[in-house]
């Protein structure tokens, strides 16, 4: 096992045949059903960089992996600004049947990890999208954002190298780590675990070209605040 884990909650569009969205199947391929590019870019630099990874098996139409179990927009009813029919369909005992058969395996298997082999980092992949259709006058200038809530061990190198390297970095923007953490806040936050929380533009890994030239621009930065972490360990 690696030291280092990566976890992709929305690498999967994947919708189970015996789950009726009710929506058009374009929008299967856009930003409110996946995270474009991170299962590609997130197998990449784990290859690169020998990590294990943990990768989201569906649509966060399905169920979004990155909220908490009594989250609203666990099973989200509308995404920006598009209805998901089928999911305001659901009754108390289809919403708690999804959960069973999705969000719990999902965080017990990266629990589960952790526990085996304790990371010295983990890495939380997502991508954002460069304009909401709701808010199509907010701009998002950012090529990749650092998200954090507490714990800022790997973000504020992390914010540090990026910078460094040129990269048009927000500091916990295009939102706030202190909002949305579910996963980070249940997984590393919780057991003391630095994490490194990265969202790249959606428009940058788009196709095979720029998730390479992005596996080249972010394996870097990870292994250097992966190799801090471990000195200061070892100093400790």
């Amino acid at each position: 096992m690696s030291d280092v884990l990566l976890i992709a909650d929305h690498a999967s569009n994947h919708v189970p045949a015996d789950i009726d969205l009710d929506i058009d199947p374009v929008l299967l391929n856009q930003h409110m059903a996946i995270d474009i590019g991170v299962d590609p870019l997130g197998r990449l630099l784990c290859a690169r960089l020998g990590m294990d990874g943990i990768f989201g098996p569906v649509s966060r139409l399905v169920i979004d992996l990155n909220r908490e179990e009594d989250a609203a927009g666990l099973i989200p009813s509308e995404s920006d600004g598009f209805a998901i029919p089928g999911n305001k369909l659901l009754d108390a005992d289809g919403r708690r049947a999804r959960v069973e058969r999705f969000w719990r395996p999902y965080h017990q298997g990266i629990a589960a990890r952790i526990a085996a082999e304790r990371p010295c980092l983990i890495v939380s992949l997502h991508s954002f999208t460069p304009r909401l259709s709701a808010r199509p006058e907010e701009a998002r200038p950012w090529q990749v954002g650092v998200l954090y809530n507490r714990d800022d061990r790997a973000a504020r190198p992390g914010i540090a190298a990026l910078r460094a390297a040129g990269i048009v970095t927000g500091d916990n923007e295009p939102y706030s780590g202190k909002v949305l953490n579910a996963t980070m806040n249940m997984h590393a936050e919780a057991n003391a675990v630095p994490y490194l929380g990265l969202e790249v533009r959606q428009d940058l890994i788009g196709d095979e070209a720029g998730v390479a030239a992005w596996a080249d621009r972010l394996g870097p930065v990870i292994a250097e605040v992966a190799d801090g972490l471990r000195k200061a360990a070892a100093d400790r």
